[in-house]
């Protein structure tokens, strides 16, 4: 299932993406109570929104060893977590914002998990069973400031620099899944969810060790090799296996 949140008119709804038509539901996809409408609308009559509103946005650096290598960083023993506020969110198709205190603001392409169930000190197992879907996202990072910060709050939290969408997609494997990011057309980012160094239901059971993590969070679970500065104007495209494409403008 492809599920998502859009806008039609002055209302906000959440739906089932079914070919060129979605198909509304009476409520959000994560409540169970939720149900079929009789309604449908043509998804090219909407606006597709990020397809959820996470309390927290949990994040992991350094998950692809060939990323770190480039960032001239040793693969860490655990998994790096930090934390990117629920105001970074932008929708598919919305825009990143380039902050006038930095001068690199790079692209970052990661597949991202929904969670669907509390987890708080889950095995591998129950937090594999615990994710509802996954997305495709953009940590988008003021890299200049990290640099100079020395801790990534500043670099990873401005407005706007978590897109996340279009959709959030259930029957996906995602120990092997094509990841990609395009820049301008240009392909810049391209490899495998199997070169991640903790897997994605690892990665969750960690988290809930440290955090609950409650329906609707979400865990970015790192961006390959490939990174680098995007500009006003440009146009960043993250495409994942499976789940579709977010296509974000820069803008000044």
């Amino acid at each position: 299932m492809h599920y998502v949140r859009f806008r039609r008119g002055q209302n906000v709804h959440f739906g089932i993406l079914d070919g060129d038509i979605i198909k509304i539901l009476s409520g959000s996809f994560l409540d169970p109570a939720s149900k079929l409408t009789e309604a449908e609308v043509p998804a090219n009559q909407v606006a597709l929104l990020a397809p959820v509103i996470p309390g927290k946005i949990v994040c992991v650096g350094l998950n692809y060893s060939k990323h770190a290598a480039e960032l001239a960083h040793t693969v860490p023993e655990d998994p790096v977590i930090f934390l990117k506020p629920v105001t970074s969110l932008a929708d598919p198709a919305g825009e990143i914002v380039y902050p006038a205190m930095s001068q690199r603001v790079d692209y970052e392409a990661e597949l991202v998990a929904v969670i669907g169930k509390t987890l708080k000190n889950a095995s591998e197992a129950e937090a594999g069973a615990g994710i509802f879907g996954y997305t495709c996202g953009n940590d988008v990072t003021a890299r200049d400031l990290q640099t100079k910060d020395g801790q990534w709050t500043r670099a990873k939290s401005f407005d706007t620099f978590c897109p996340l969408g279009p959709a959030v997609v259930t029957d996906l494997d995602p120990r092997n899944l094509q990841i990609r990011l395009w820049l301008n057309g240009s392909l810049k980012q391209d490899s495998n969810t199997r070169y991640l160094i903790t897997p994605v239901a690892k990665l969750v059971s960690y988290i809930s060790q440290i955090m609950t993590l409650n329906p609707g969070d979400v865990v970015m679970t790192g961006t390959p090799e490939g990174v680098g500065p995007m500009e006003p104007g440009d146009e960043v495209a993250v495409a994942i296996q499976g789940i579709g494409r977010l296509i974000n403008r820069v803008v000044r």
